[in-house]
Order: C-alpha cells, then structure tokens, then sequence
C-alpha cells in the first residue's frame, strides 16, 4: 500500500503557491494541506457526486465540538483555535468557514425503520459531535470539479457480519473455542446464530436488516434530490466510505468472516447504486496496531487485504484503498467512541478523504 494511503501528519497551513491546481478534469490531485474553501458553490448544471458514507458507531461520530465539563483539550474548537489545527474550518474572523459546494447530510434509523433526518446543510461546523464527514468532505470537495454530498446513513452496534449482511451473502458455520459449532444465517436467516443441530428460533430481526434499512434510507435521499441538494436535477454515486468492525470484533465467528464479508459488501454496493465504477475507502479501527493477532487484527487484515495495492484483489487495483488509522488516533477505543476526540475524527477523516481524492484523481 503506498505511504499516500496510510498516515500524513496533520501539516500547519502552507502558503497557497505550493497547493497542487485542480485539472482540467472532473477530479484533481489531492494536495497534503486544504486551503480555505472559496465560498462559491458549485455548477448545479452537473450532476452531483454523491459519496455514501456507511458502518456503525465509528462512522457515526462523537468527536466533541466544544469542551465538555470543562475539558478543552480533545474539542475542535481547542484543536482548531488553539492549536491551529485545521486551519481550513476558520475564516480569518475565527468563524467557521462554509463550503457551499459540498452538502451534508445525515439520515439514520434502526433496521428497516423510519428515517430520522440530522444534517441538511452546507458543509460546516454547526455544534455537537463530528464524525469523519468533516475531514472526508472537504477533501473531496477541493478535488471535485461538480456538486458534492456526503450522505451519511448508518448507526451504531452494527456488525458487518450479521445486521448489515449484503444481500447475497451465504451462511456458515464456525466451532467455538469449546468445540462447539453453531450456524450463522446468509443474508435474511435468523436468528443470529443457533448450535447446530438444533432448530433455529425466529426472531424479529434478520442477518442484513440493518444493511437493507441503511441502503433504502440513502436511496430515499437521492430519490428527493432536491430537497437535499437545492436546484440539482441529476446524481452519480462516485464513491463509498465505510468506517466500521467494533461489532465484528467481539466475536470470533464474525472476525474470521470479515474479509469475505467486505468482499461482498463492496460489490453489493456498486450493483445496488448501479455504480460499478464508484470508489471505495475503508478505515481500521483505531485501537488495533498492525501485527496484531486477536479478532481486531482479524479485521484489520481484512481490510489491508481489499485494498487495491495488496494485489489479492486484482478487480480492486485503483478503485479500493484502506487507510490504516492506529497513528491517527489520539487514544481510546472504538468501543469507548475515541472518548469523544475531535482530533482522531478529524485525521480519520482527512485521511480517508484523501485516499478518495488519489483514486478520483487515478493518481493513487
């Protein structure tokens, strides 16, 4: 995997002479440091690149804004205006910029559930949690030559390998560490899991509920356009963001099947969106180092495994990257959401939006 891919230091702001010019394509290079954005929307005359973001908790986001019981350190506004970090979300007054290029927009629910909607808005910061979004949508945003939404549409405790199972995906069996083997359902077959040789107990959720709810919410939003996106008449999902393998990892079943899962996942992905051309950046979790052999390692391996420059997958070579996130993180678990850290969200974010940007730009 190139050094692109993996960690970039947060860099203080550079002068805009040495920031990388757009091409004269849809999408350009990403440089390392964003300026600040113009303040100018895009051309509503195209369509807009819609970029999907997906997972549990972790993607989610409770990155802290502002201090919490008197705690500055790890909000963004302390990051930002103290530590200069990011300087691309101030304006020279110390408000927080705008991009009114890059719409932000959030939709949840549980299952297949109502849609409960939190962010229609420009790309800013309004207060409350950050996820990676922030970091993702200005990256994006600077190297797309079009409209750009980031439509998030997840929630959390999800494991990849039961609630947000792609449709398609088969069942499997997996012996315990005492010997015991139980059956895990394909997509759509519950319970969770049942020993085998005994008859599984129905209940009310299905292996992919979660996954079908998240897809038909996001399809919901696209289906109203213009309610999300004043004035845009057209869309192309260009890409996918998938945070997400803390459910996955409390379970040896699930771990052990992850790689053959986010295989799937990415595929299901484009034939649901009719988007086999759209990108798609996965993060590790951030609490688990490289080398590691327990079911967090499981998950890590799996994603280093899709990633495009592994070659395993060679149908992934320049449209897949996974972004190893352990030196981003300024502490705590995905279990414990990063204890609020605005700054590991922020680098996440940042990270994963570059990677976008290099498979955009076919520079990775």
């Amino acid at each position: 995997m190139p050094l692109s891919l993996l960690v970039r230091s947060i860099l203080p702001r550079v002068a805009a002479a040495t920031l990388l010019l757009a091409a004269p394509s849809a999408f350009s290079q990403a440089p390392d440091q964003l300026p600040d954005p113009d303040g100018k929307p895009a051309d509503i005359n195209k369509p807009v690149k819609v970029f999907i973001l997906l997972g549990q908790s972790n993607m989610l986001g409770s990155g802290h804004v502002n201090a919490k019981k008197g705690k500055a350190e790890g909000c963004l506004e302390h990051a930002v205006k103290e530590k200069k970090l990011y300087p691309f979300l101030i304006d020279d007054a110390g408000q927080w910029t705008v991009r009114k290029d890059v719409r932000n927009v959030r939709v949840m629910g549980s299952g297949t559930g109502s849609m409960r909607g939190f962010n229609n808005e420009w790309m800013t910061i309004t207060g409350g949690n950050i996820g990676p979004e922030i970091g993702i949508g200005h990256h994006v945003g600077h190297v797309t030559d079009a409209p750009v939404m980031i439509l998030k549409s997840c929630i959390g405790n999800r494991a990849l390998g039961w609630d947000l199972l792609p449709p398609g995906s088969e069942g499997f069996e997996f012996t315990d560490n005492k010997g015991v083997t139980w059956i895990h359902p394909g997509y759509k077959g519950t319970p969770e899991r049942w020993e085998k040789g005994t008859e599984p107990k129905k209940i009310r959720w299905y292996a992919g509920m979660q996954y079908d709810g998240d897809i038909a919410r996001a399809k919901k939003v696209l289906a109203e356009l213009d309610k999300y996106y004043p004035g845009a008449r057209e869309y192309e999902v260009a890409g996918f963001f998938w945070w997400q393998g803390d459910r996955d990892s409390r379970s040896a079943a699930l771990a052990s099947r992850y790689e053959k899962n986010l295989v799937h996942l990415i595929k299901q992905l484009r034939k649901d969106f009719n988007a086999p051309n759209a990108k798609f950046v996965c993060a590790t979790l951030g609490q688990t180092e490289k080398g590691s052999t327990d079911n967090g390692g499981k998950i890590l391996d799996a994603m280093f495994a899709v990633d495009g420059e592994s070659s395993k997958y060679p149908e992934f070579k320049g449209n897949v990257a996974s972004v190893y996130t352990h030196p981003l993180s300024k502490g705590g678990s995905s279990g414990s959401h990063y204890g609020g850290n605005a700054e590991t969200y922020m680098n996440v974010g940042e990270a994963m939006g570059r990677a976008m940007a290099e498979l955009l730009s076919g520079k990775n």
